[in-house]
């Protein structure tokens, strides 16, 4: 299992190109739907425009498609493709909307446009790297609490809220592959075999 990069939630840019101009939307989208209903929204929001292209790439499958929505066939659509591909980022939709403002543009032009305006995209995106992640449930007497705590802090561990009771429970998120020195020094601290559960591998941002 490997990490990858997406972005969280969404960005938008623009830039005007011998007064046409190009707004450029992009957003996280893990399913063809999730994509599909970006593009829906934008269309909706700017039905006016005289193009809406766009660009997305799956993760799942490495599913990619594209459309240049009028333009000429690959000056459009194969360009924000491309930005998206060469930027490493995954699960991820680039729609860039043209309001036409009268001057044509040509091949080269119209190429270099909506590239620029794709770049531009992402990066006003907040991008995050995503991890295989195990959460980690350890129930311990009081008295070792701050000792496993920051014992799971010094393995790189996201420590969440613990759970008061007659013992505490310490809930972590910890990236695959970290766990086991963490997990090693709980044992040697609790004497034996503690009370521990973890969870199965998911895929999550972790904030280090």
């Amino acid at each position: 299992m490997d990490e990858y990069k997406t972005i969280s939630g969404k960005a938008k840019a623009s830039l005007v190109e011998k007064k046409s101009e190009f707004i450029a939307n992009i957003s996280f989208a893990d399913t063809e739907q999730s994509a599909q209903d970006f593009l829906n929204s934008i269309k909706s929001e700017h039905k006016t425009a005289t193009h809406n292209v766009y660009g997305y790439l799956l993760r799942e499958g490495n599913r990619t498609r594209y459309s240049d929505d009028g333009e000429p066939s690959q000056t459009a659509g194969m360009p924000v493709l491309e930005v998206l591909k060469h930027s490493g980022i995954v699960d991820a939709i680039i729609v860039v909307t043209r309001y036409f403002g009268g001057t044509l543009l040509g091949t080269g032009g119209l190429v270099r446009a909506y590239t620029q305006s794709a770049k531009a995209a992402i990066e006003a995106a907040e991008i995050v790297q995503v991890d295989p992640v195990v959460d980690i449930s350890a129930k311990i007497d009081y008295s070792l609490y701050e000792k496993v705590a920051r014992a799971f802090t010094l393995a790189g561990a996201v420590i969440k809220e613990p759970v008061f009771g007659e013992a505490v429970t310490v809930n972590v998120s910890m990236i695959v592959g970290t766990q086991e020195p963490a997990l090693n020094a709980l044992s040697e601290m609790c004497k034996g075999k503690p009370d521990v559960k973890v969870s199965d591998v998911y895929y999550a941002a972790i904030k280090k």
